[in-house]
């Protein structure tokens, strides 16, 4: 299949761990084989496969023994290979952003989706997916740089 790359790329950085997201890509091209005939000519099929994978995720997390989903903390072991302290320190930076910001960052940077279309995968308002990436690109550069969480506290307030 042309695209089980990129999907597993960004089931790999969503999911909890490996077998997870293999599990998650398995379902999701399994899904498009039965649903095939629900498939417009014309559109994109990327993007068709990507709204099932992330229809199949949400799925997944409904589920209580998949409460721990959303928490992807383990670095890949291709980027421990490479050596370079960069993609290191970018990969956990990364894991540390939240889930909405790493997907959009996923389809619109790696994946080079258009709002539009993420916002048709991810089903949500395309305002809602720019300032997401916004906040998103935000967030990743305030933590490659240390910048200071801003936290409010209630501590001594009348």
């Amino acid at each position: 299949m042309p695209h089980t790359r990129s999907l597993f790329r960004v089931a790999r950085r969503i999911a909890s761990d490996r077998a997870t997201a293999e599990d998650l890509v398995q379902q999701t091209l399994l899904l498009a084989w039965r649903s095939f005939h629900q498939f417009r000519a014309g559109t994109n099929a990327r993007a068709w496969l990507f709204r099932i994978l992330f229809n199949e995720f949400r799925a997944l997390a409904r589920k209580p023994a998949a409460a721990m989903l959303p928490l992807m903390t383990e670095l890949e072991p291709e980027l421990y290979a490479q050596d370079t302290h960069g993609a290191i320190e970018m990969a956990q930076a990364f894991a540390r952003l939240t889930l909405e910001h790493r997907t959009v960052l996923l389809l619109g940077v790696v994946e080079g989706f258009t709002c539009q279309e993420m916002a048709e995968i991810l089903a949500i308002p395309i305002g809602t997916v720019m300032s997401r990436l916004s906040r998103a690109r935000q967030a990743l550069r305030g933590e490659l740089m240390g910048a200071p969480k801003f936290k409010c506290s209630t501590e001594g307030a009348v």
